[in-house]
């Protein structure tokens, strides 16, 4: 049982490490994404 509990925390932990380098690092707002220089998409 705790080394479930324990794979659980590392799994959570984990996951919200990600989602933090995912939105600064990769995302970005749509109007930056889909502007071009003379196109608008």
């Amino acid at each position: 049982m705790k080394s479930f509990v324990a794979a659980v925390a590392v799994a959570a932990i984990l996951a919200f490490g990600a989602s933090l380098v995912l939105n600064d690092y990769f995302q970005k707002p749509v109007d930056v994404a889909f502007t071009t220089g003379g196109v608008r998409l």
